[in-house]
């Protein structure tokens, strides 16, 4: 009876001949490529694991009871060994344990395989115990992590009076700040929002093109533009289109439009120009969406007499005007009414913005940002493609009259004395830094505030002039009025990382603690460095320093920076220092290969010199923050800001050795030919061969900083797995680890913070205060551009609008913009 019973199931040696090959095979690549990673000077747990794995094997395939013990001995040391290098963090734990604790329930499922007397209860225990982990782990998943929340104040600013209820610039204003002072929708009630009118633009933004848009609410009129420029004029009450411009602009590359912007001609502005519609043959629809071939009659110039009868039919024309630019480097000025050009305005409505430039080749110079209009003016700086060569277009701004289009200034930081158009047979300075982001103004202080960006290429500098190495990755204040320089300061020095400027500054008073305010300047950077100055003098607010920065590992033939300026007095988002023990994968197979190619990698901090060896750049010339900038509740002095954490890797080649011909990419990854350099440089995401990020979550988050306290209020990851994962694939999982975010956060007076950046298909709102989410709603496809809100004046009720073109790493595209609002009372 005795041998019965320790007779093990019959085919129970077979099974477990079959459980020891697969075992041992799983140990094998844990153990050559931990050989690997300790040749490289890492870690020594992945050798000796998948040894002790493999030998594991090898016991189950004799039938050997010993093998129990050893893997019961590798899964103890694995969990302590987890619980040294990564702590409680949740996602670091993920991929250290959850694969043994799988092969741990196979272990101990075969427990009563082996020879001799089974005791069945306590290896279906273990069992049980690692099911339930497992499931603890998945619940756990699809929990945040990683958050710091915030405490709702005990009282909030109240809403004046007076408070402007639509949406006129970019940002709304010129301040940078994104913030409306409406609350109809708050905290209360934002649950509640639907959707209230969807509009498709017939302009999808396929792959190269982005939908970027944020689009203008004024009067009753929303005005869209699409990745080509195109520009939809809507009602603000039910989408529906008054009429559409088509610039036919086009581009090779980087097709995208982020805003255009609105002008309202005083009267002494008008006394200076001429205003008149467009000739006949001008591209305009009509409000039915008809292609319309005439336009009004040109209107009387100002001061031409006009009977009051006239004056009382015709309404004059252009007297509300759509600016925009396109990406083929033109500057148009549109009627807000009709969608017809302003005749009066350049040529029959149009600016050529490559005069001055010298040759442009196609898709090397034009704008994506909406252009700044302030003060009567224009002002308009461009966009190059980075790295390809030296001596690309330059990087002037230039003022133009908002009536005529007439340049009123240039600022060429190459050559201060041309002040205007360049002379006869000069161009400005080609190579320059330049400002491809959106100015903020001050128009008391009559300052008008520059992010710029670098000369190009971006990862070779030592060609670069004196003015050049001055104001890279800068901000910069110029007279509104003259373009004359105010005052300048330089976020990065000598930057060889694409760190430049992307983000508008925002402009706020702070409290200064007396129960007065200063006037604050906020610059957030792709550093995740956040300034905060003076926006009168450049003076910082927040204290800098200069650190010193790495000095070994670049090229001979360029220089470094000994310093670099860090703003110790903000707080600093996504900046921690990369180690291997912060490298991730979603299997422990991918981690160990992120490992190993970190180690690899030449790698000492965000300052890490490029050279011909791989270096590691985080954070990435992506961010940090980038071009959806951030936003100030103005009445509760809270920043709000997302960022993205995504490193890139880049590799210096001598011309010798790159291939006769090459081209360079037209995204950020890939080849930069760098023509005119002794270096071309290759880049690319530091990702896993699933295709996922080797470095631990989150990959973006969203903060709020208090900043009269300047200190993080509250923090939460950005977005979810649900419309991406491993190789491409959508998980159709809304697990939160937080994922890299384009486009830009908008507040409410109604304690509320929008955003839609992330790689998920969702509009969400947050507590401002504290960072909860409140509510979400689900976009038709992914965006990436900023939301906006209004009150609509035909119902009094409030919307919010966002354009839904993509997410930037996904393949679904579309062209909606899409508004929200609460439900119409009865």
């Amino acid at each position: 009876m005795n041998n019965l019973q320790s007779k093990p199931p019959e085919g129970g040696g077979l099974l477990l001949r079959i459980v020891g090959i697969l075992i041992a095979l799983a140990g094998l690549p844990l153990a050559w490529s931990g050989a690997q990673l300790i040749g490289l000077g890492g870690s020594w747990y992945y050798l000796l694991a998948g040894l002790c794995i493999v030998v594991t094997g090898i016991l189950f395939f004799i039938r050997n009871k010993a093998g129990i013990w050893l893997y019961a001995l590798v899964f103890l040391a694995t969990v302590a060994w987890a619980l040294w290098e990564a702590g409680m963090d949740f996602w670091p734990l993920v991929p250290r344990l959850v694969a043994p604790m799988v092969l741990g329930i196979v272990v101990a499922l075969c427990v009563p395989l082996f020879p001799g007397r089974p005791r069945k209860a306590l290896p279906f225990t273990i069992a049980a115990i690692l099911v339930l982990a497992l499931a603890a782990t998945g619940y756990l998943a699809f929990q945040p992590h990683g958050v710091i929340r915030g405490t709702a104040p005990d009282a909030v600013a109240e809403v004046p009076a007076d408070a402007r209820t639509d949406w006129p610039a970019y940002a709304r204003t010129t301040h940078g700040t994104r913030f409306a002072q409406i609350d109809q929708i708050n905290a209360g009630n934002v649950g509640e929002l639907e959707v209230a009118w969807t509009f498709q633009t017939g302009d999808t933004a396929e792959d190269p093109a982005q939908d970027q848009n944020t689009p203008l609410m004024v009067n009753d009129t929303v005005y869209t533009c699409s990745p080509h420029n195109i520009v939809h004029a809507l009602n603000a009450e039910t989408g529906e289109l008054r009429w559409k411009y088509d610039p036919e602009a086009s581009s090779p590359l980087w097709q995208r439009c982020r805003g255009v912007s609105y002008y309202e001609p005083s009267d002494a502005a008008l006394a200076a120009g001429t205003t008149a519609t467009a000739q006949p043959g001008d591209p305009a629809t009509s409000e039915d969406g008809a292609e319309t071939a005439e336009g009004p009659a040109a209107t009387e110039t100002p001061g031409t007499a006009e009977t009051e009868e006239t004056a009382a039919a015709e309404p004059q024309a252009c007297a509300q005007r759509i600016v925009l630019t396109t990406i083929d480097a033109r500057l148009i000025q549109i009627d807000a009414a009709t969608g017809e050009p302003c005749a009066g305005f350049g040529d029959a409505g149009i600016v050529d913005l490559k005069q001055g430039m010298g040759e442009v080749e196609e898709g090397f110079y034009f704008q994506t940002s909406a252009p700044t209009v302030a003060d009567d003016l224009i002002v308009v700086g461009g966009w190059v493609w980075d790295n390809v060569k030296t001596g690309e277009p330059s990087g002037a701004v230039r003022a133009f009259s908002a009536v005529t289009g007439e340049l009123a200034w240039a600022w060429d930081l190459g050559n201060p004395a041309i002040t205007g158009a360049p002379p006869e047979g000069e161009t400005y300075t080609p190579g320059t830094p330049n400002v491809w982001s959106t100015p903020a103004v001050d128009e008391e202080l009559g300052l008008i505030y520059l992010p710029t960006g670098n000369a190009t290429p971006d990862f070779f500098g030592a060609h670069r002039s004196e003015a050049a190495e001055e104001y890279s990755a800068s901000v910069v204040a110029l007279d509104l009025a003259t373009g004359k320089e105010r005052w300048k300061f330089q976020t990065v020095h000598h930057d060889i990382w694409d760190y430049d400027v992307p983000s508008q500054p925002a402009l706020y008073d702070i409290p200064d603690g007396d129960g007065g305010t200063i006037p604050a300047l906020i610059q957030v950077t792709k550093r995740g460095q956040i300034f905060m100055l003076d926006r009168r003098d450049g003076n910082p607010i927040a204290k800098v320093e200069e650190k010193p920065v790495p000095q070994a590992g670049g090229v001979p033939e360029d220089f470094l920076s000994e310093t670099q300026p860090y703003s110790v007095g903000m707080p600093a988002i996504g900046t921690e220092p990369f180690t291997e023990a912060r490298m991730w994968g979603a299997t422990p197979y991918d981690l160990l290969y992120c490992r190993i190619q970190f180690r690899k990698m030449r790698y000492e901090g965000e300052f890490t010199p490029p050279g011909t060896d791989m270096s590691l750049i985080m954070p990435g010339y992506y961010g940090g923050m980038n071009w959806g900038s951030a936003s100030v509740d103005e009445g509760n002095s809270m920043l709000i800001v997302n960022d993205i954490r995504m490193p890139q890797f880049v590799q210096l080649i001598p011309q010798a050795e790159v291939e006769s011909g090459a081209v360079s990419s037209d995204s950020h990854e890939g080849l930069a030919t760098q023509t005119g350099t002794p270096y071309a440089a290759w880049k690319n995401g530091f990702f896993s061969p699933l295709q996922v990020p080797c470095h631990q979550p989150p990959y973006g988050t969203i903060t709020g900083i208090d900043l009269k306290t300047r200190e993080i209020a509250w923090q939460v990851p950005a977005g979810t797995l649900q419309d991406s994962g491993p190789l491409g694939m959508k998980t159709n999982l809304p697990i939160p680890v937080g994922m890299p975010s384009l486009g830009g956060p908008m507040t409410t007076a109604g304690g509320l913070t929008f955003y839609a950046g992330t790689q998920d298909y969702y509009l969400r709102a947050l507590d401002t205060f504290t960072g909860e989410e409140l509510w979400k709603a689900r976009l038709p496809v992914g965006a990436q551009a900023t939301p906006m809100t209004y009150v609509s004046p035909e119902s009094g009720r409030q919307f919010v609008v966002v354009s839904a073109g993509g997410a930037r790493q996904s393949p679904d595209r579309g062209d909606y913009i899409v508004a929200y609002a609460l439900p119409e009372a009865n």
